[in-house]
């Protein structure tokens, strides 16, 4: 069973950045798009970002512009740069294949936007 960490999140002002790490365990992570989803308190957990295999990007409406996803195959690393943060952008985020999350999940790393 493939696992997941999540690390990079902490306390960041309004219209700071932050950049989070995704490694996956086991093999043929390269095969896998990839997607960073996040949860906010007391509500569902949402898709956020998403890579393909080949580096082929697609993003939820209100991160497009200030987030970046990419990917290094090498690594079995999914990252996601976090700019210009919003108060709305606090939740736990997490990674997992996309659009199907088919892996466990992992413990996610907080993030939280002061304004």
């Amino acid at each position: 069973q493939v696992q997941v960490v999540e690390s990079g999140g902490g306390l960041a002002q309004a219209g700071g950045s932050l950049r989070l790490s995704c490694v996956a365990s086991g093999r043929f992570f390269s095969d896998y798009t990839m997607g960073w989803y996040r949860q906010a308190p007391g509500k569902q957990r949402d898709w956020v970002a998403r890579v393909t295999s080949s580096g082929i990007a697609n993003y939820e409406d209100s991160v497009k512009g200030r987030f970046t996803i990419s990917r290094d195959n090498a690594k079995n690393t999914v990252y996601l740069q976090m700019n210009s943060l919003k108060p709305e952008d606090t939740a736990v985020y997490y990674c997992n294949t996309g659009p199907a999350h088919i892996w466990s999940w992992g413990q996610g790393t907080q993030v939280t936007v002061s304004s």
